[in-house]
């Protein structure tokens, strides 16, 4: 039973390695060879798992040559647009001005079903406010919509609106991320000073701190693990 456990976590800690390598894709991103790989990879570690007589090394092997061939492929896709048409396809149009684009949708064995479910996964629910749909390779749809069903954007209105910037998070769960205090140019005492000064008690620490949260304006979060979150300006951090 031990050799069973000791080997079952050599091979995940291996899998999650290998994975690792390959990316970050969740798998609707992934390209059909990655997929192919992916499902490849998920059978050929429950074998060493399962059977005690294969040697852990038949199992790593080919794993390891899956990573490497995963590398190749995905060197050769960069490199040649051609071979990469072949091994993940390209992106087909199947709505245009005109309607469904009938052989499109043939060709890619879709149904009208399969269409209005994607449309309405990028929410549109009529096929009239639709310029373009195109199918992307990842089996993702793409909507363009017609001028008329488009979100009005500040642009449009000619309204002048200041940049957004990225919250950085400085407390998450009663814990300080150091790495990021640095990046945001504060100390942990201005951290704690300002907790006190938001929160409905004087008492509270930062291991009351759900989430806090500041911008490079100064537009900071905070929420404690009791109670509801605040957005305020705070003069005091102002990330740099």
């Amino acid at each position: 039973m031990l050799t069973i456990i000791i080997r079952s976590v050599i091979i995940y800690l291996i899998v999650l390695l290998v994975f690792r390598l390959m990316g970050k894709r969740q798998l609707g991103q992934m390209q059909p060879f990655e997929l192919v790989l992916t499902l490849i990879i998920a059978d050929l570690a429950t074998i060493p798992m399962a059977e005690v007589s294969v040697p852990v090394l038949h199992g790593v092997v080919p794993l390891l040559s899956l990573v490497v061939l995963h590398f190749i492929l995905t060197l050769i896709c960069r490199c040649s647009q051609h071979f990469s048409k072949i091994i993940s396809g390209k992106p087909v149009i199947i709505v245009n001005p005109k309607g469904i684009d009938y052989q499109a949708m043939k060709k890619l064995n879709l149904s009208t079903d399969d269409i209005f479910e994607a449309l309405r996964g990028a929410g549109y629910f009529s096929i009239s406010d639709v310029q373009y749909a195109i199918m992307e390779t990842n089996g993702k749809v793409s909507v363009m919509p017609k001028s008329a069903a488009a979100p009005v954007t500040n642009q449009d209105l000619n309204n002048k609106v200041a940049d957004n910037y990225l919250p950085i998070v400085l407390v998450s769960d009663g814990k300080i991320i150091k790495e990021n205090i640095a990046l945001a140019g504060v100390s942990q005492k201005e951290i704690s000073d300002l907790v006190k000064e938001n929160s409905n008690s004087k008492n509270c620490s930062i291991k009351d701190v759900l989430l806090l949260t500041i911008n490079k304006t100064g537009q900071a979060y905070l929420q404690m693990k009791q109670g509801e979150g605040l957005s305020f300006q705070s003069k005091r951090l102002v990330s740099k």
